[in-house]
């Protein structure tokens, strides 16, 4: 049996022999993307508090640098500890934390480098989880000491891990602020009281595998390999806030499907509050999309699109005064508003107008899609404290400065009396501060699917600017998000608070 062992081959064989003969096991975890002299130093240390060295790794698709990362893939990162003789035995983790390695190895000593040792500095709030873990297994967890390298920032200057625009961009942004700047900020984000207010949309995917085209016409012919369902629309930017901040309450309205129902409470009645009026005149809207995927990588491809979306759908009757008596009652409660209109009727005028007098801090979006195309321009409102919009809808709102989208921009600053931002696709993003231009690089150009990106993007950008951070750092934070969004399929998951400060914080090391 070599270095590199199964967990099932530790807990059933291996630690039974080492417990037998006295020997005391050590355990280090991480992600090794890239052994330098820092890891060496500390596994060397670490080996020296017992007789075993035991190193685990965390699979690939549970690594949460951002896209890109990890840059070696997991055989290739086993085999790198595995040359080392001071490592015994190295073991994949298949999960966000340490936990099924520890469950598995029972460590008579867990060993972190020394820049772990503060557990309040642990942007991951995981450090205490994991001791608590390792002393309920008679374990304690212990520290190395040395100078601390950066596999993160190696890769970043050495490897390409990010492309040249960005690494001279994030020069440049450091030079106005750290990380701990970030982490006190998004401290300040988690007391926010927050309402999100929009439309619910259910995002069904169907994966096809096409089979050419009709014999007897030009569609496609595809076959049907599986659908899933996704909470969209306003659950989703819903759903990203959550992770920011425990006071979250989405305010909307859904037809009277039992199943939607019962979907809504199960998957997010335990992240939020739900104030969900039900109407018998109008049910949820549901948008169907068929994809296929790419064979060589996990990317998508969208073939076409349905939906159920009345022409003319609009809020009425007594659903539409159950909504605005819930919004008028609470409406002054919130420290930030999420004004999510994506054209299908929910946000009338009345809506609107007192939404934009009485929030305390609005953050709107007001989308362009196929069913409302050129009849939702964000200029229908005159006031918010924040705004996202992408590229299509500022030509539609200044069509005449279609070739000036900074121009286009500032005016509807003016407009809406703010400084917005405008996303814009494989280029980034951009706003005004203080008057004066401020561009930001796409973060990844590996996308699988653009749907939830936008979305993201508004939602974290839109929290950090409810503290009155500055709207460079909102744009950094919601182009993280957005890097993020666009490697999620749909709105399957949420962008997590975890995910995005460890992407900030491998975007600081450059």
């Amino acid at each position: 049996m070599g270095k590199v062992v199964s967990k099932a081959d530790f807990q059933a064989v291996i630690r039974p022999a080492l417990k037998k003969e006295n020997k005391k096991i050590v355990l280090c975890h991480g992600v090794f993307d890239l052994v330098h002299p820092g890891h060496i130093i500390h596994l060397e240390q670490a080996k020296k508090m017992g007789d075993v060295l035991v190193v685990s790794i965390t699979s690939a698709k549970y690594v949460r640098k951002g896209p890109g990362r990890p840059y070696f893939n997991d055989d290739m990162r086993l085999k790198f500890l595995a040359a080392l003789e001071c490592v015994d035995y190295v073991l994949l983790s298949e999960g966000y934390t340490v936990d099924d390695i520890v469950e598995v190895v029972e460590p008579d000593f867990y060993v972190k480098g020394s820049e772990y040792a503060d557990e309040s500095a642990d942007m991951t709030g995981k450090i205490r989880e994991e001791r608590e873990l390792v002393e309920s297994h008679g374990g304690r967890l212990r520290f190395t000491g040395g100078q601390v390298f950066s596999s993160t920032k190696l890769i970043n200057r050495g490897l390409s891990g990010l492309s040249e625009e960005v690494c001279t961009y994030m020069q440049e942004f450091k030079k106005r602020y750290g990380m701990e700047d970030i982490l006190q900020w998004s401290e300040q984000v988690e007391n926010l009281k927050v309402l999100v207010i929009g439309e619910i949309i259910i995002d069904k995917y169907t994966y096809c595998d096409v089979q050419g085209l009709m014999s007897k016409d030009m569609g496609y012919s595809a076959r049907i390999e599986s659908s899933e369902e996704y909470l969209g629309g306003a659950a989703a930017i819903a759903r990203h806030l959550a992770s920011f901040t425990p006071n979250v309450t989405l305010l909307s309205m859904i037809g009277n499907e039992h199943a939607i129902q019962d979907r809504l409470h199960k998957d997010l009645a335990e992240q939020m509050q739900l104030q969900i009026i039900t109407s018998a005149e109008q049910p949820t809207i549901v948008k169907q999309r068929y994809l296929v995927r790419n064979a060589k990588r996990e990317e998508y491809r969208k073939l076409f699109a349905v939906n159920n979306i009345a022409k003319g759908r609009k809020l009425a009757g007594e659903s539409r005064i159950k909504l605005m008596n819930a919004l008028k009652e609470k409406l002054p409660e919130y420290d930030v508003v999420f004004l999510c209109d994506f054209g299908h009727g929910l946000i009338d005028e009345e809506m609107a107008e007192l939404l934009q007098e009485k929030a305390n801090f609005l953050v709107l979006n007001c989308q362009t899609n196929s069913s409302n195309y050129g009849m939702n321009l964000i200029t229908k409102y005159h006031h918010a404290d924040a705004f996202s919009l992408d590229e299509r809808e500022l030509r539609l709102a200044y069509p005449e400065l279609a070739e000036n989208e900074e121009r286009a921009l500032r005016k509807l600053n003016e407009h809406l009396g703010t400084e917005g931002w405008l996303t814009r696709g494989s280029d980034g993003a951009c706003c005004y501060q203080n008057g004066e231009f401020q561009s930001c690089p796409a973060f990844t150009l590996l996308v699988k699917d653009t749907v939830g990106a936008g979305d993201a993007f508004y939602a974290i950008a839109g929290i950090y600017a409810a503290v009155r951070v500055p709207k460079e750092v909102s744009l950094l934070m919601g182009n993280i998000a957005g890097a993020l969004g666009a490697n999620i399929v749909g709105n399957k998951d949420a962008v997590e608070k975890v995910n995005v400060l460890k992407y900030a914080n491998t975007l600081m090391n450059v």
